[in-house]
């Protein structure tokens, strides 16, 4: 079943002259649904017994895992029901019912739409997906990893955005296992810093509220597979802010002719704005999602120009 994409690593003249770095951009944007998250969604449904899958999934999204779980069942036949929070951008909404699963929406953020989703499969036994705390999805994220070594085997550094950890875990798992020199650093929103307040010690490591505009890292909890992984694995965990994000959102835009996501520009927002300074060095950047809303275009851009106007980058 030929599902996955082998996405491209792109270089950018604009970028390597601008952070004096040579950046290579992972761009799982232009992954089926979208996004990374069909890797460790396709991983976990694929493992399921026959008698397992009959009883269909469940999961919990902001909207890539969603999608990812949505056409995972599709190919296999099976039924899916996707709990998505409020606010999820419409686009998202729309892509998960166009490949055929179900749609509830319900709860201010992803943390809530877990709690729904996890009475609801208590109740009908179908097996819950989920998005980044389970073993199975995390192997099937870190094949991005892979796929990046064997298109630049001179990688220092690998940056990755950053929520609940799944994708993090499985990157980091696989590149210190097989590369240990390579630097795993880790970028969350100041949005939702829990993964981060945890890594370093500090502030609240559950949060009452999460916001922004990285609407697929906004996560009020890490996870309880998935920190164990990043503490003992990652280098560094940084934060950016929705005006850092928004700039390199933008950027892509103009320079790449590439529209991503919030979540996905987050670690080249990380690199771009100096959070994580690597000159000279080879980087991979995974720009981890395009599913972004266009509804939201003039607030991007209003972001975006409220830090050019006091930055020397433009």
């Amino acid at each position: 079943m030929s599902v996955v994409h082998r996405t491209p690593l792109n270089e950018s003249k604009t970028f390597n002259e601008l952070t004096g770095s040579k950046l290579y951009l992972k761009m799982e944007n232009l992954q089926r649904t979208g996004s990374f998250k069909i890797r460790g969604a396709l991983n976990k449904v694929l493992s399921l017994s026959d008698i397992a899958a009959s009883r269909g999934v469940i999961a919990a999204s902001a909207g890539n895992h969603a999608q990812g779980v949505a056409y995972s069942a599709a190919k296999r036949g099976i039924k899916a029901k996707i709990f998505m929070p409020e606010g999820t951008p419409i686009a998202k909404v729309k892509a998960t019912q166009a490949y055929g699963a179900e749609v509830v929406i319900t709860g201010e953020s992803y943390q809530e739409a877990y709690e729904a989703a996890v009475l609801t499969q208590q109740k009908n036994g179908a097996t819950f997906v989920h998005a980044f705390d389970d073993y199975e999805v995390i192997a099937g994220q870190g094949t991005i990893a892979l796929e990046m070594v064997q298109q630049c085997s001179e990688l220092d550094a690998i940056v990755v955005p950053v929520g609940g950890g799944g994708l993090i875990s499985g990157v980091a798992t696989l590149i210190k296992n097989l590369y240990p020199t390579i630097k795993i650093i880790g970028v969350q929103s100041t949005g939702a810093l829990a993964t981060y307040n945890c890594y370093h010690g500090v502030g609240k490591t559950r949060l009452l509220k999460v916001g922004g505009i990285a609407d697929g890292i906004l996560v009020k909890e890490p996870g309880e597979l998935t920190f164990p992984i990043i503490n003992r694995y990652v280098d560094n965990i940084v934060s950016v802010t929705d005006e850092e994000i928004a700039q390199a959102m933008i950027m892509m835009l103009e320079r790449e002719k590439m529209f991503v996501e919030g979540a996905g520009a987050a670690a080249l927002a990380a690199v771009i704005s100096g959070k994580v300074r690597m000159v000279g060095k080879h980087v991979g950047i995974i720009i981890s999602g395009g599913n972004a809303d266009l509804e939201k275009m003039p607030l991007f851009t209003s972001l975006a120009n409220s830090i050019q106007s006091t930055s020397k980058v433009g």
